[in-house]
Parts: structure tokens; C-alpha cells; sequence
């Protein structure tokens, strides 16, 4: 699955995606073991409020089920203007 990471998200992870393989069923726990990976990935999902996710271009809540997804993209609201 492609995990990808935009604005300040990517800025605190470091890259711009990641390619990875879980055993997590919601984004919640593709969350959990992101963030168990290293310290710039806890920085980077601290506050899930402040986050926005889509899977496969459609956005979506952090209790979205993860089966058959194939991109997750993370990334700070957005404001129009």
C-alpha cells in the first residue's frame, strides 16, 4: 500500500511516501504502527485532529476500513481562497 504525505506532514516525516505492508483493518491502525515506527512519525500524527486522510482520492475518517485500499494520503486541512 502507498502512504503518502503532504504539506507539514511530510515536512516532519521527512519523505514524501512511504510503500508499506500492515496488518492494520482502519486507518486508525495504519496510524498506530506508523507511529511506532520512529519518533518523526509520532511527531507527525500527535494530534489527529489536525489531519486529514483519503484512500484511493476520496477522502475518508480515521475509522475507514483499509481492505482492498491502495493509497492512503495524509494531509493538513485545506482552505479555499
Amino acid at each position: 500500500m502507498d502512504v503518502l504525505y503532504f504539506a507539514w506532514v511530510r515536512e516532519r516525516i521527512g519523505q514524501p511516501r512511504d510503500v508499506v505492508e500492515t496488518q492494520a483493518t482502519t486507518v486508525a491502525e495504519l496510524v498506530e504502527e506508523l507511529k511506532a515506527r520512529e519518533e518523526r512519525y509520532e511527531a507527525a500524527f500527535a494530534d489527529l485532529s489536525a489531519l486529514r486522510v483519503a484512500l484511493d482520492h476520496e477522502l475518508a475518517d480515521f475509522d475507514a476500513p483499509l481492505a482492498g485500499v491502495r493509497e492512503v494520503a495524509f494531509f493538513p486541512p485545506m482552505t479555499g481562497g
